[in-house]
């Protein structure tokens, strides 16, 4: 029977909103990192050295091929055996953030082919070096390109944080199961999550895909 109570609700609300921002800094933090090291990647990957491209290419498809889930496991239950101790924030910043450079990188990928063979020729000509190259011609005309699949892995990974809840992060999910166990009563806290996260995701896709269409109506690009 549905038996949803306000007064528990407003109750509890302000923990939630903790527990939000909470989730709001580890999927910042966790973007912030696979944006730099998917766009390190993504530039390693077309290196000169086969021997870089080939080793770069095979961890990605690894990390991409394997859980999120198990790769927070393995930092955080695995790394102490190696002498890497990390806080569960720590180690679940850097599971997120290694996670989706992995997916960044093959978007970083695809923008930095769609520049046109002859804005390489012409960074050659001018003699510039490899971090000339990409920073004042390369990436400038890539990131438009990928723009969009940039912005669809930061709301992943916002809707990806509550995996952080198995090494005891409090984000929105842990704090829910926390106060569900404190009082027993599950209905509204996890109702609640549910609204958070709708009450976030979609405004930032949204955002989102606005800011690409002024970026691309800017450059003058469909």
């Amino acid at each position: 029977m549905f038996d949803w109570k306000w007064e528990f609700a407003w109750e509890i609300l302000p923990r939630l909103v903790t527990a939000t921002g909470n989730t709001l800094l580890a999927a910042g933090a966790g973007y912030a990192i696979a944006l730099v090291l998917g766009l390190a990647l993504a530039i390693a990957q077309r290196s000169p050295y086969r021997g870089l491209t080939f080793v770069v290419r095979e961890f990605v498809e690894f990390i991409r091929s394997t859980p999120l889930l198990l790769q927070i496991f393995f930092i955080f239950y695995v790394g102490p055996q190696f002498g890497i101790r990390l806080s569960p924030w720590m180690s679940g910043m850097i599971a997120i953030g290694l996670h989706y450079s992995c997916y960044l990188s093959e978007v970083y990928r695809g923008g930095i082919d769609s520049v046109p063979k002859g804005q390489w020729e012409a960074a050659i000509a001018l003699n510039m070096t490899t971090v000339q190259k990409y920073r004042r011609v390369i990436i400038p005309q890539a990131i438009p390109s990928a723009l969009s699949g940039m912005g669809n892995y930061l709301v992943g990974i916002f809707k990806d944080t509550p995996m952080l809840s198995v090494i005891g992060v409090a984000e929105l999910i842990h704090t829910a199961n926390a106060i569900g166990s404190e009082h027993y009563r599950f209905l509204e806290p996890f109702t609640m999550v549910g609204i958070i996260f709708l009450a976030i995701s979609l405004p930032a896709a949204g955002l989102i895909r606005l800011v690409e269409g002024r970026v691309r109506r800017k450059l003058g690009l469909k």
